[in-house]
């Protein structure tokens, strides 16, 4: 921190001030926005900070003059934040920050009009991000972290301002986006229910009222929603929606989309393109397409080890492995090709020995009771149309139709 003088922070102080009153009293919701985003450290804030931990006593500057007083509470408990924030004291820092919320929040509820919305997203990104960051450092302090917590009872309070009839309500899902991400850091997504039930019945809201950008987040996070609750029409749609909507230019936000939508589409039978995951770089799924392309369930069950983890993280493991039964489907009707290549006739009966052979050619030792269950469920899924004839050992075939597609559905629906 470079040397700043009492006049100096006297100075900056008084500056930011009058900018933050201004800013308010011309409804200039654009400055406001930049002087209240700590995350983005900015260099005239930090050099406010610099001067706030100079002149130690700020209020009294906000008490001298009227113009500043009017706003005195919610000045005072950003000055503080900043102060904090600058010498690393995280905790500290979100305590005063969340109070200079509740006062912004109080504040913003008595305007009538809409003009100060984008300063209140800044707000509860704000906290969030700080949030965040000081339960980091309770952590590393052998402390619970909790702030986070906190930070989204305080989101669900600025909800409740915006989820009322007038201009301000098209901000209420934004603020559900941060609740949406707040939940699923807190691994507490149980708690997005009461938030979706809001927005999608409330008849004070119209979804296309709302803008894009908060749109596409919201199908985001309720597609992987569903993707938890293995409802993928439903996923499917969500994601979908997202991923048109979408800036084509934010790559990051459309791989982030990709990475659940993916695994829906091979959940209904939609195999993606090779360019698509080159272009987005998710190199995780080419082995899974692969293997659902040629039937190969060694390959499948190598790539779900390889990439164990980021599958786990991002919550799809399951998903995946689900598709051990599309790709036995796929390698029956390679069995069955090949039968109806050399043997015409008798194409459609296909005995469990030769399938348990080309199960051992890819390393599934399996023995014909194994085989002859998995034959049934595929049956049952419907994968397979065709019955089982036990004595005999075969898997007699729908002479139409033998290997139904999903048709964008799911597995046994």
């Amino acid at each position: 921190m470079a040397y700043v003088s009492m006049g100096e922070a006297h100075r900056r102080i008084t500056e930011y001030l009058n900018r933050f009153c201004d800013a308010v009293s011309y409804q200039d919701s654009s400055t406001l926005c930049r002087l209240l985003s700590f995350s983005s450290n900015s260099p005239p804030l930090l050099s406010l900070a610099d001067a706030l931990n100079v002149f130690q006593d700020a209020s009294s500057l906000i008490r001298q003059s009227d113009k500043f007083s009017e706003y005195g509470e919610i000045l005072a408990h950003l000055f503080r934040s900043l102060q904090s924030y600058r010498v690393g004291n995280l905790v500290e820092a979100y305590l005063a920050f969340e109070k200079f919320a509740n006062a912004f929040v109080q504040e913003f509820r008595n305007w009538e009009s809409a003009w100060a919305l984008e300063a209140l997203y800044v707000v509860c990104y704000e906290i969030r991000i700080l949030a965040e960051k000081a339960d980091k450092e309770l952590t590393s302090n052998g402390k619970s972290p909790e702030k986070l917590k906190a930070a989204g009872s305080l989101l669900m309070k600025v909800f409740g301002v915006l989820a009322g009839k007038g201009p301000k309500r098209v901000g209420a899902l934004y603020v559900t986006c941060q609740l949406f991400k707040t939940y699923f850091k807190l691994g507490t997504v149980n708690l997005c229910r009461s938030v979706i039930r809001s927005i999608e019945t409330a008849r004070i809201f119209d979804f296309e009222e709302f803008p894009r950008r908060d749109k596409v987040t919201y199908m985001y996070y309720t597609g992987r929603l569903e993707v938890f609750n293995e409802n993928f029409p439903a996923a499917d749609t969500k994601l979908s929606y997202a991923l048109q909507y979408c800036n084509p230019k934010r790559e990051r936000n459309i791989r982030m989309i990709l990475k659940y939508l993916i695994p829906v589409k091979l959940s209904i039978g939609i195999i993606p393109k090779d360019e698509l995951l080159q272009n987005y770089n998710l190199h995780e799924y080419t082995k899974i397409v692969q293997a659902l392309r040629k039937g190969d369930l060694r390959l499948l069950r190598h790539a779900l080890q390889e990439h164990e983890d980021r599958f786990l993280r991002s919550g799809v493991y399951l998903v995946l492995e689900k598709l051990e039964l599309q790709v036995y489907q796929r390698l029956m009707k390679k069995i069955y090709i090949i039968q109806k290549l050399s043997d015409p006739a008798r194409a459609h009966q296909l005995k469990l020995e030769v399938i348990a052979k080309a199960l051992r050619w890819l390393e599934m030792d399996m023995d014909l009771d194994e085989v002859e269950c998995i034959m049934t469920i595929l049956i049952y899924k419907n994968l397979v149309k065709g019955y089982l004839a036990h004595k005999s050992k075969v898997v007699v075939l729908s002479k139409q139709d033998p290997f139904p597609k999903l048709n964008g559905k799911p597995v046994g629906s």
